[in-house]
């Protein structure tokens, strides 16, 4: 099944990526296109909440991130194709400072995917639901690394690219989507499946921001 969603969502993006679209029709797919995500996650939600079972959790987990990867990852194609025709303020960065950033970041998103294949035996999105919870290496510094890369891959993007309006795009559509689903959707559908060790995972651990993983307490003697 999870092939066949990523077979879908390639061949849609192969489609997308090559559509000669009117500028017109281009903006509003890549500025309206991440609005479809919010009403996805919350039925999404209302389906998890109401039908807890083990199948009703992965069909509805791989409808949800099918709809993600549509609602963020059209938009995204088109942005990047695009976006040296976009008007706007350009970010005085240099060429080859915004490269470091782009390979800096992008090692760290590369990092964060093995960091689930190795410790949560998954990977990103629906091409394989985490086999158990990853909480150690990067994920015990924030629940949300990969996350966290992403976006800094996207905004190193943006200041390669020289384009404040990209990194306006990044910051105020595709960042607020991506995180509301994590936060209403992803998370419960974690807590669903691992119950009380996601929960004491979640409490210890911040959302996005990394912080220092506390040293484990002591046990009683």
């Amino acid at each position: 099944m999870r092939v066949g969603l990523v077979a879908i969502v390639v061949g849609v993006f192969w489609v997308v990526s090559d559509l000669p679209l009117s500028g017109a029709v281009n903006l509003v797919l890549i500025w309206a296109g991440p609005l479809l995500a919010y009403p996805a996650v919350w039925l999404g939600r209302l389906v998890l909440d109401r039908h807890r079972s083990a199948s009703w959790t992965t069909w509805t987990t791989a409808g949800v991130q099918l709809c993600m990867g549509l609602a963020l990852g059209v938009p995204l194609v088109r942005a990047i194709a695009s976006q040296s025709g976009w008007p706007g303020m350009v970010v005085p960065v240099p060429s080859v400072v915004g490269l470091a950033m782009v390979l800096l970041t992008g090692v760290a998103t590369l990092a964060t995917v093995a960091n689930l294949a190795l410790r949560g035996l998954g990977a990103p999105f629906f091409i394989k639901l985490s086999g158990r919870l990853a909480t150690d290496w990067m994920y015990a510094w924030t629940r949300n690394p990969m996350v966290l890369a992403t976006l800094g891959l996207l905004l190193s993007l943006g200041a390669w690219f020289r384009s404040a309006l990209f990194i306006i795009w990044v910051g105020i559509v595709f960042a607020p989507a991506l995180l509301f689903f994590v936060r209403v959707f992803e998370e419960r559908e974690l807590e669903l499946r691992f119950g009380e060790s996601y929960l004491a995972y979640r409490s210890r651990t911040p959302f996005l921001l990394p912080r220092r993983p506390h040293p484990p307490e002591p046990h009683p003697t």
